[in-house]
């Protein structure tokens, strides 16, 4: 059965373009115009990925990311923007979405996103159900649940791959390429930041009351998951 792909765009061009260009990779391909019709989109079709535009009438693509998260739908969700500063971009991923690609982009890259979205996706569904411990960290991947002593942290998708991740790995550096590629698919170079903003994010949730730091930066490497 062929991916279901939800795109919100209010840029005629860009919906039109997409809906042609995704649709030739073998998706299935809704497109709507603004943030409402987008969650009316999402309740009707149940798609499998969403590509929203920022800047839309009516109801943002920050504000559909926001909306959904707040009822539990975790479904990948790559957010488009013509913003290109670091804090635009950050702005978007703090809302919840997986991740992000500014304007103008080439369409490569998009479909590149795209796939590594959905296989990941994919692959947590086939994934056998495990329990994963590390550094008074204990993850349920059956559940996608995690805690850090008694206090269960509430993590988005990509943080909990991230965590995942990190704890599966305890104690071995793993190199900013090795995580892009696993938990993006695509490593997205030496410039992006992608990275870093979500391993902030995890420190901020997993250090929130007062514990000590488990995610470790290996200059010039990566990261690691230790104790100090």
């Amino acid at each position: 059965m062929a991916y279901r792909i939800l795109i919100a765009d209010d840029d005629r061009a860009i919906r039109d373009a997409l809906d042609r260009a995704i649709g030739l990779e073998g998706y299935e391909v809704e497109v709507v115009k603004d943030g409402l019709a987008a969650l009316e989109a999402v309740a009707r079709c149940n798609p499998d990925l969403l590509i929203l535009d920022v800047m839309m009438p009516n109801l943002d693509g920050l504000g559909v990311c926001r909306a959904l998260r707040k009822q539990g739908n975790r479904t990948p969700i790559l957010i488009l923007t013509a913003r290109t500063e670091v804090s635009d971009r950050v702005s978007g991923l703090d809302t919840g979405a997986d991740d992000y690609l500014p304007k103008p982009f080439a369409l490569d890259e998009l479909l590149a996103r795209t796939r590594a979205l959905l296989r990941r996706t994919t692959t947590q569904t086939e994934s056998e159900p495990e329990s994963l411990t590390a550094g008074g960290i204990l993850i349920e991947e059956s559940s996608r649940r995690a805690w850090r002593g008694e206090r269960e942290l509430e993590l988005t998708k990509t943080e909990f791959n991230l965590l995942a991740l990190l704890v599966r790995n305890a104690g071995i550096v793993l190199s900013h390429t090795t995580i892009y590629e696993d938990i993006w698919g695509y490593d997205f170079g030496p410039d992006s930041k992608s990275l870093a903003v979500y391993v902030g994010y995890l420190r901020r949730k997993t250090e929130a009351e007062g514990e000590e730091r488990l995610v470790q930066t290996v200059r010039g490497i990566g990261y690691t998951l230790r104790e100090q």
